[in-house]
Parts: structure tokens; sequence; C-alpha cells
């Protein structure tokens, strides 16, 4: 009974035809420059109609970029968790890239999507300009 059922599930995922691929942002700096994937919710979705956006950000707490976009996202689930490499807001219009991994309180971050390289090119005190676009 197991192997019919499996067998009709493999079939069914076949007929769908490629998943569809997750959008991209590349975000440069003098520092270097990363590529992220986004996940698939509101804030994202307004994020890629804003971009090319250049956004100041200033270093807080030695774990964290953050900058102000020039309008707010829509608001999205929340959470507190986040790893190295972690897009997300803090405030609607308030853009973080993290660093480090850590915990904030609440009421959490919205989390925007992951970065793909090498985060720690922001691991340095300072103030730096990006340059958040669209990738490939």
């Amino acid at each position: 009974m197991l192997k019919p059922l499996l067998t009709a599930s493999v079939i069914t995922l076949g007929m769908a035809g490629p998943a569809m691929a997750q959008e991209r942002i590349r975000i440069s700096s003098e520092w270097g420059e990363v590529t992220a994937v986004l996940v698939d919710n509101d804030a994202t979705q307004s994020l890629i109609r804003m971009l090319p956006v250049t956004i100041e950000m200033r270093d807080h707490l030695r774990q964290e970029k953050t900058g102000n976009l020039p309008s707010p996202l829509p608001e999205t689930r929340r959470q507190q968790e986040f790893s190295v490499g972690t897009l997300g807001l803090w405030s609607r219009d308030h853009f973080v890239i993290y660093y480090r991994a850590g915990r904030v309180p609440n009421p959490g971050i919205i989390i925007l999507g992951q970065v793909t390289g090498d985060v720690s090119i922001f691991d340095r005190p300072g103030s730096v300009s990006v340059r958040v676009e669209r990738g490939n």
C-alpha cells in the first residue's frame, strides 16, 4: 500500500514542473559584495519593487549593520532568533544585515533572507554605504 502511494506522489511532483526560482539580491559596498536569497513574503516582494536602493548603514552592537530604507515594508511574521547572514527588518523601514548569530527582544525581526556569500565583510567597526539591487 505504501509503495503505490509513494509512486503516485513522485509522479504528481514530477508533473508539477520545476520549482519557482528564489529571488536573489546583490549587496555591494566598498568592502566587498555578497549575494542573498530572499524568502517569499509581502515584505520581500515590496523590497524587490523598491530596488535598486542605496542604504547608509552603521554598526550596532558589533553583530549587525543597520540602516533605513526609503519607505516602510509590509508587516509580516516576526521571530527573535537570527543566524550569521540573516537579512531582516527591525522596524518596517530598518534594514539589518547580521554578521553574527544571536537573539533580539520582542517584537523580533521580520526575516527577509539569507546571505549566501561571506558576510564577514561587514564585521568591522564604522559606517558603510551599501547598494542593494536585484541579483542574477
